[in-house]
C-alpha cells in the first residue's frame, strides 16, 4: 500500500508488522474499491488484493488487526469487507470465550 510514514516513538512496534506486509510494495487502490465499482471489475480487483495477501508474511496479523479495528473498507488480511463483516457476526453468536477452570 505504498511507503509509510515514519512510525511513532512508543507506537511503532504496534504497527511495525506492517513494514513487512506484502501490500506495502502495492498500490492501495487494488485493496480498496473506488466508488461505483461493480460486477466483474469489483471481483477481479478483490481477487487481484487477495492473492498477494495469500502470499503475505503477517497475513494473520492483519486480519486480526482488521477484526478488531472493524476495519469496514477494502481487503485487509485477506479478508473482504462482506467476510470481516460475517466473521464479527458469527463471533458475536457465539458470545464471549470461556476459560475451563
Amino acid at each position: 500500500m505504498g511507503r509509510k510514514p515514519e512510525l511513532p516513538g512508543p507506537m511503532e512496534s504496534a504497527w511495525s508488522w506492517q513494514e513487512k506486509a506484502a501490500c506495502a510494495r502495492q498500490e492501495a487502490r487494488l485493496f480498496f474499491h473506488p466508488a461505483g465499482e461493480r460486477g466483474r471489475d469489483f471481483e477481479d480487483r478483490e481477487r487481484a488484493a487477495k492473492r498477494v495477501c495469500a502470499e503475505c508474511p503477517v497475513i494473520a496479523r492483519c486480519r486480526a488487526y482488521a477484526l478488531a479495528a472493524r476495519e469496514p473498507y477494502g481487503v485487509w488480511g485477506g479478508l473482504s469487507e462482506n467476510e470481516r463483516a460475517a466473521a464479527l457476526r458469527r463471533r458475536r453468536r457465539r458470545g464471549p470465550m470461556r476459560v475451563a477452570a
